[in-house]
């Protein structure tokens, strides 16, 4: 149960830091592109990627240390970092195919998601 928690604090964490990243790029550079949404999801797949690497293949982090930085502060900062993460683990193990089938499915299959939920609260509420 402590292991949960530590990653809920960690995700609240994350949370915090993107909503503050978010304002800062949105006064900073105005709202003609997603800069926040871009300056987070390029922090965070690079932050990812070090703390796995790090997490996985020395002694620095214990395993709770690794779960509440990578699943909990990650996590709550962006989803992107952890599809971005796993992308290159299939292709670094040779699933080329699978790596292309996760990016495909992804992008695709978030925008038919994103088009069905602006539908269905059309339908539901008008507009």
């Amino acid at each position: 149960m402590s292991r949960f928690l530590w990653i809920c604090l960690g995700g609240a964490a994350g949370t915090g830091a993107r909503y503050l990243i978010s304002g800062w790029a949105l006064a900073a550079f105005g709202p003609a592109f997603p800069w926040g949404t871009w300056i987070i999801n390029m922090i965070g797949s690079f932050l990812l990627g070090l703390l796995m690497q790090v997490g996985l293949t020395t002694p620095l982090f214990s395993p709770t240390l690794r779960l509440t930085l990578a699943t909990g502060v990650m996590g709550g900062f962006t989803t992107y970092s952890t599809f971005n993460y796993e992308t290159i683990r299939y292709a670094q193990n040779g699933s080329w195919t699978v790596s292309l089938a996760n990016v495909l499915a992804t992008l695709v299959g978030c925008l038919v998601a994103g088009l069905a939920g602006v539908a269905l609260g059309r339908w539901i509420f008008g507009g």
